[in-house]
This record gives C-alpha cells, structure tokens and sequence, in this order.
C-alpha cells in the first residue's frame, strides 16, 4: 500500500491538538510593552503563543534579534514600538521605522516569507489591539506551519561574521576624518 504524502503544512500536534505558532514580540517598553501589559491586566484574552522581549526603545532593536529569532525557532516575529511623535526618546520610533523597512527587504532577500515579519505601532492604550494584533499574526501565520529556515547555513557563517566584528580592536580613526576634526579644533 503506497501512502500519498502532502505538501500541506502540518498544523496538528501529535497530540492531536491544533498547531500554534511560536510568535516572539519585541516590543518599547513605553508604549507596546505597555500596551501588552494593559492586554494582561485587563484580562483580555490572546493567544499565549507568544514571547515578548522588552527593549527601551524601538529605535534600538538590532535587526540581529530578528534574525536571531528565526534562527532560534521563531515561526513569526513581531516588532512593535510607539506612534510616530510619541516616543520617549524624540525620534527613536522614526530610526526603527527605517531600520525595519531595510530589514523587511533583507529578509525576503534572504528567503523569510514576508508575512512571518510584522512591525506595528502600539501604543500603551492600546491593550485590546494589542490582543486582536497577536490574534491576527497568529491566524495568519497557522496556516503557514512552522517555519524551517532553509538558510541555516547562513545563520553558522552570520554568528561567525558577528564573532569576527565583535573580537576586532577598536580602529583608528581614518586620516580624513582626522583631518577634519584638528581644523574643526580651535
């Protein structure tokens, strides 16, 4: 007897119960951390696939954490941070906007289906969209299955390229700019 196998995503569990994806969220601590925290208090119900990592500001997420995320078993990463003229640090939230578009670009460049990375603005208010947000990456990821990256060789050669940055001494600046800042001295 010969099996038919599918090219369907699996979304059971061997359990029998219904797959859920595993969502990581990094999130502002003013606003979307905030935002997730009224979610809990609140008592509003959300999927508990999630794992939320704290950061001061969206503006300082390294798109590493990204990457690293999938790499780590991600099947979805959400990036959230305040609306635009409300961060706490004047313009952290417009540096994460930019950051996150070339991120956005380098992910599907390098194979990361566009709807396995989501970047939102959520603001402290904002506890029952924050829920209805996690709701919706989760069903739109599910039908998707778990993601299984198919560049884990270039994950190897990126924790080697950021072992070699981090182990190099700290440079000299170049003659240019040296230049520059002996006339800009008085």
């Amino acid at each position: 007897m010969i099996m038919a196998t599918s090219n369907k995503p699996k979304t059971e569990s061997p359990s029998g119960t219904a797959w859920q994806p595993r969502l990581v969220a990094i999130l502002c601590n003013w606003c979307s951390y905030a935002g997730a925290d009224l979610a809990g208090s609140s008592r509003i119900h959300y999927p508990s696939n999630v794992r939320i990592v704290r950061v001061p500001c969206s503006g300082r997420i390294d798109p590493l954490y990204v990457l690293r995320a999938f790499e780590r078993g991600a099947d979805a990463v959400l990036v959230a941070g305040c609306h635009p003229g409300d961060c706490h640090y004047a313009e952290g939230n417009f540096y994460a906007r930019r950051r996150m578009l070339m991120l956005n670009q380098l992910l599907q460049f390098a194979g990361v289906p566009s709807e396995r990375f989501w970047f939102r603005w959520v603001s402290a208010a904002e506890g029952p969209e924050f829920a209805h947000l996690i709701e919706e990456i989760t069903e739109a990821v599910r039908p998707l299955g778990p993601y299984k990256p198919e560049l884990a060789d270039k994950f190897v050669l990126l924790d080697e390229i950021v072992q070699m940055l981090e182990s190099m001494p700290e440079s000299e600046p170049c003659p240019e700019h040296a230049e520059e800042s002996e006339e800009a001295s008085p």
